[in-house]
């Protein structure tokens, strides 16, 4: 039986910068993008933190999908309201669990600490049990300065707890290992895709929700 796809609609993609186009995507900072729509029927999901990654769907789904981003990203944007839509379908229906990596290197080569602040609060929203409402919104708004204020949109992420977390940087290590976990995969830029190890979905694939489908029943999933 198929399941249901929701979507939520959000705010146009916005951020000043020059983009490096790999294969994978996002190389440098994000540029202006159309406003997109995200799946969320990843939301409800059993989400956990296993070191340095988020992992979100059923612990026994007999495959694992790696996803590695950076909030600042709009080709990762562009990924989740496409691809990623039949990604988190796929978790909704217990056939995939996905591992998130969360970067933020693009601090580095755009200044800013956006990435990095928003890696923090998406750390944070975990516990908040809004992580796969709260991704959207991030990557929405280009990985905004300000987590908070993209968190307001976000029913029932905000309260003392995770607005603490994100004001204090409670989760700055866990930022810190998850980009080295980045690094030392290999991988080079974001977003992209492995399943059970193997690369999945380059190019095109990735920004189109058929294709993307495709790419998974190809594979077994």
């Amino acid at each position: 039986m198929p399941v249901p796809r929701t979507v939520r609609a959000v705010v146009a993609l916005a951020a000043a910068g020059v983009v490096g186009l790999a294969a994978a995507g996002c190389a440098a900072a994000p540029v202006d993008a159309p406003a997109v729509s995200f799946s969320t029927a990843a939301a409800g999901l059993t989400t956990v933190v296993e070191g340095p990654r988020i992992l979100v769907g059923d612990p026994s789904a007999p495959h694992t999908a790696t996803v590695f981003l950076d909030p600042r990203c709009s080709y990762c944007a562009k990924f989740e309201e496409s691809g990623g839509v039949a990604l988190a379908e796929a978790a909704a229906a217990g056939k995939v669990r996905i591992a998130y990596v969360v970067a933020s290197f693009l601090d580095a080569r755009s200044g800013g600490t956006a990435s990095a602040r928003s890696a923090n609060a998406l750390r944070a929203s975990v516990e908040a049990g809004r992580f796969a409402e709260f991704q959207a919104a991030v990557l929405a708004s280009g990985g905004a300065e300000d987590p908070l204020r993209v968190a307001a949109g976000v029913e029932g992420l905000r309260g003392e707890e995770f607005d603490r977390a994100v004001r204090e940087g409670s989760y700055r290590a866990w930022v810190a290992s998850a980009e080295k976990d980045f690094e030392e995969s290999g991988v080079g830029g974001t977003p992209t895709v492995l399943l059970d190890g193997q690369q999945v979905g380059v190019g095109g694939a990735l920004y189109d929700e058929d294709a993307f489908a495709r790419v998974l029943r190809d594979a077994g999933v």
